[in-house]
């Protein structure tokens, strides 16, 4: 738990300018009066200089820095002036409902609340609520586990969503839920989600935010499909950038392929390379050729060999129907063959006997 910084050194100054004061002038004041207005006085210098300890206080520009400290939780006692929070590898391992919630019910003033590199693994229902001024998020580089479909509940002027590096397996799959499970984000307008090891973009539906940026860099996406090629058609205003992911240039990549010809919403289309197959190797997908991906010549390919296969079973299957049906004829043409071919050995039969026998060639002469 946070603690406030201690304030006694200012006790003593605020002491002695109140008793100058007072004898500076000819008042009579009772006991009484003098402790409460020492008590105001000091409550005002504490209200103005309290700022959670290991932390740097900045009121001319509002920011609260804690960074590299031990906390495991957060407190309810950040100052009310404070409209930026950095907290920065602490140890903060979930973050509750109503986690930023005041103690006094009023509302924070946030407007900008970076939590990277602080270890969270959950994030509860309604963590962020009492933050409806918070314009940017920052979650990144935190080994996030679960994500409540209420998490960013009460986040209605977010801006600003970080993500980067931060979702292993279960929490990616929740992702989607988390983010269109409420119309809560409808002003989100830049989301980043690089290094999460995504296949898959997990928005469905652009048309609930009033998103300009979207960042999937280095993650595994092999292909857009048709239904996110589609959405984005539909919304031109929208940034994608998609490099460092291994793109598998086959005929299911011809959708995508000819949105990144046609378009030019992909801001680092220029540093997208295939992975797959081999041949195709890190070339650049925008120097493909459309018969690269062509779905249409792999189709004709393969439906040529089923052609060939059909005709050559027709064949096969006319030539045995002949031959059946002439089964008869067949058989009497093979008879004859094979009676004379006989008669012809019979007569090459008799002419050698007649070449070997002595007798008989004597009797010829």
């Amino acid at each position: 738990m946070w603690r406030k910084k201690t304030w006694k050194y200012y006790c003593g100054d605020v002491l002695r300018g109140v008793l100058s004061f007072l004898k500076g002038r000819c008042f009579c004041l009772s006991a009484e009066a003098v402790f409460m207005s020492l008590l105001l006085l000091v409550s005002s210098v504490r209200a103005e200089e309290e700022c959670p300890l290991s932390c740097i206080c900045a009121r001319d520009s509002g920011t609260v820095t804690c960074r590299d400290g031990e906390h495991t939780e957060l407190s309810g006692d950040i100052p009310a002036w404070a409209t930026t929070l950095i907290l920065r590898g602490n140890n903060i391992s979930t973050l509750p409902g109503g986690a930023f919630s005041s103690n006094n019910g009023t509302e924070l003033e946030l407007t900008t609340l970076s939590l990277s590199h602080n270890g969270i693994v959950v994030i509860e229902a309604d963590a962020f609520m009492g933050l409806s001024r918070l314009h940017l998020l920052d979650l990144s580089h935190n080994p996030l586990v679960y994500i409540s479909d209420r998490a960013f509940h009460g986040l209605g002027e977010l801006r600003s969503l970080y993500l980067n590096n931060s979702l292993l397996a279960p929490a990616a799959a929740q992702l989607s839920n988390a983010l269109q499970g409420t119309e809560t984000l409808r002003n989100l307008q830049r989301l980043e989600l690089s290094g999460n090891r995504l296949k898959t973009i997990p928005i469905s539906r652009l048309d609930a935010f009033n998103l300009h940026t979207l960042v999937l860099t280095n993650n595994s996406i092999e292909n857009i499909g048709k239904e996110n090629i589609s959405s984005l058609y539909h919304h031109k205003r929208v940034r994608i950038y998609l490099s460092l992911n291994p793109f598998r240039c086959n005929c299911e990549l011809e959708s995508f392929y000819f949105w990144l010809k046609n378009s030019s919403q992909c801001a680092d289309a220029a540093r997208l390379l295939c992975a797959e197959p081999d041949a195709k190797k890190g070339i650049p997908l925008e120097r493909l050729r459309g018969e690269d991906v062509g779905c249409l010549n792999e189709n004709l390919e393969a439906v040529s060999y089923v052609f060939l296969g059909i005709v050559l079973a027709l064949i096969g299957i006319v030539f045995l129907m002949v031959l059946y049906l002439n089964r008869r004829g067949i058989k009497r043409w093979l008879n004859n063959i094979r009676d004379a071919c006989r008669d012809q050995m019979e007569v090459y039969h008799y002419r050698y006997e007649q070449d070997s026998d002595p007798r008989l060639a004597n009797v010829a002469v």
